[in-house]
C-alpha cells in the first residue's frame, strides 16, 4: 500500500534529479563494487508485464500482476528467516558509508518534495524508512524524465537507456548514489523488477498516446504509471503478523489507491494536460455524455461537464473505497503514511467539487491547514487493528 503515491503520481515540475547518462559517483568495478551481494530478484524472469497479451483482458493482465507478487512474498516469507527489521550489519562486503550516504540523499529528496508523506515515514522502522525513500526517489526520477522541466528533450530511446540502468541497478551494478539505495533495498525485499518496467512502460505511453479511448486503455495507464507504486511498496510496509487478510487482499488494496490516486490526478490536472495537447478520460464515455476533445480545449464548465465530472469522481472515491480495505492489515509503524496520503488525496476531489466542477482554470488542492487537521485523523485510522472481514479471510 503506498503512501509513495502521494509524491510520485502529481504532475508538478521539480527540479531535475538526474541525468539520464551514467554518473560515475558509484558504477561499480571491481575495486569499487558497492555490495558483492546485491543480486537479481528471485522469480523475475518468469513474470511477464502486464503490457504483454494484448488477447486477454486488461483486469485479468493486471490481477496476474497482483497474484504474482502475492506469490513473491509468499515464497519469500517460505524461503527466508531474514528479520526485516534487524538493523544493518557490516557484512564486510558493502560500502557501508556510501550506502549511508546514498539513503541520506533520497531522504532529503523525500523530505524536500513530499513534506507530508515523508512525516508518515518518520514512524516507521529505520529500514522500512531508508527502503520506501529509495523507491521514492526512483519513481520520482522516472516520472520526471516525461512530466519534468526536461521532457521535450526526452524519447524513447532516453527510456530504453533507462530501463537498461533499472536492470544493472537489480543486479548490484548502480550507476550513481541513488540507484545504490534502490539496489540494496531490492536485494532486501522481495520486490520485482517488472513492476518498475511497467512504471516505464507508462511513461512511454506519455510519449507516443495522448488520448484513450475507453476506460479499460486509461486502466491500464494508471496501473503502469501509480499501481505499480503501490505494489512495489507493499513488501517494505510489511503485513501485519496479527492480520488475517489475504495477502493478494492487501496488495489488490495497494493496486486500488494507486489507480485512486492517478484518476485523482487525471481530474485535478485537465485544464494543464489540455494545454500540452493530452486527454486522459475516455473518450468514449465523453461522448456518451455529449462532450468532445474542443470543449475540453476551450475549458467552458457546463452541466454537460458537470455532470460528467460527478461520474469521474464517483469512480474515484469507488477505488479508495476499496483502498482502504487493505491499509488496516498493514504494518502498524507503516499505516500512518498511508492513510494520511490516501485521506488528504481524496480530499483533492472534495476541492474540485467545491470549484464547481472547474478544472480548467482553478487547480484544486488542499490548503495547508486542512492537511495539518487530518494528520490526527490519519494517526487514530492507523491504530486501528487489522480488519478481521470474512471476505479477508483467505488461509495461506
Amino acid at each position: 500500500m503506498s503512501a509513495v503515491l502521494c509524491v510520485v503520481c502529481p504532475k508538478e515540475n521539480v527540479h531535475s534529479l538526474l541525468s539520464l547518462m551514467p554518473r560515475n559517483y558509484c558504477r561499480c568495478s571491481s575495486s569499487n563494487k558497492l555490495s558483492s551481494k546485491l543480486s537479481f530478484s528471485s522469480g523475475v524472469s518468469a513474470y511477464s508485464s502486464a503490457i504483454a497479451n494484448p488477447s486477454r483482458s486488461v483486469e485479468e493482465r493486471v490481477h496476474e500482476v497482483v497474484l504474482k507478487q502475492a506469490d513473491l512474498m509468499r515464497e519469500h516469507r517460505r524461503k527466508t528467516a531474514m528479520d526485516l527489521e534487524k538493523p544493518i550489519e557490516n557484512d564486510g562486503n558493502t560500502n557501508w558509508n556510501r550506502l549511508n550516504e546514498a539513503f541520506e540523499r533520497c531522504r532529503e529528496v523525500t523530505a524536500e518534495h513530499a513534506k507530508t508523506f515523508y512525516l508518515g515515514t518518520l514512524l516507521m522502522t529505520p529500514e522500512r524508512q531508508r527502503a520506501i525513500w529509495a523507491i521514492d526517489v526512483w519513481c520520482r526520477r522516472t516520472d520526471e524524465l516525461v512530466d519534468g522541466p526536461n521532457a521535450i528533450h526526452i524519447t524513447s530511446r532516453a527510456l530504453e537507456i533507462w530501463e537498461t540502468r533499472l536492470t544493472d541497478l537489480f543486479e548490484g551494478q548502480p550507476y550513481d548514489v541513488y540507484d545504490a539505495a534502490l539496489s540494496y533495498t531490492v536485494s532486501k525485499y522481495p520486490v520485482d523488477i517488472q513492476l518498475f518496467k511497467d512504471m516505464i512502460e507508462g511513461m512511454k505511453l506519455d510519449l507516443r498516446k495522448s488520448r484513450y479511448e475507453n476506460f479499460d486503455e486509461l486502466y491500464l495507464y494508471c496501473y503502469c504509471v501509480a499501481g505499480t507504486v503501490g505494489l512495489m511498496s507493499v513488501p517494505v510496509m510489511g503485513i501485519a503478523p496479527e492480520s488475517k487478510a489475504s495477502i493478494e487482499s492487501v496488495y489488490n488494496a495497494a493496486l486500488a489507491l494507486g489507480i485512486a490516486n492517478q484518476l485523482t490526478n487525471i481530474l485535478r490536472d485537465v485544464g494543464e494536460d489540455a494545454i500540452r495537447g493530452r486527454i486522459y478520460l475516455p473518450q468514449d464515455e465523453l461522448a456518451q455524455a455529449g462532450l468532445s476533445d474542443d470543449e475540453i480545449l476551450r475549458g467552458k464548465v457546463t452541466d454537460k461537464w458537470r455532470s460528467f465530472m460527478k461520474g469521474q469522481i464517483k469512480r474515484a472515491r469507488m477505488f479508495y473505497d476499496e483502498a482502504e480495505k487493505g491499509v488496516s492489515e498493514l504494518n502498524l509503524t507503516s499505516r500512518w503514511a498511508v492513510w494520511a496520503s490516501l485521506l488528504l488525496y481524496r480530499q483533492i476531489l472534495d476541492a474540485i467539487e467545491a470549484n464547481d466542477y472547474n478544472n480548467f482554470t482553478k487547480r484544486a488542492y488542499v490548503a495547508k491547514a486542512q492537511k495539518l487537521a487530518s494528520l490526527p485523523v490519519a494517526y487514530a485510522r492507523a491504530l486501528m487493528r487489522p480488519s478481521k472481514l470474512a471476505k479477508f479471510e483467505l488461509r495461506e
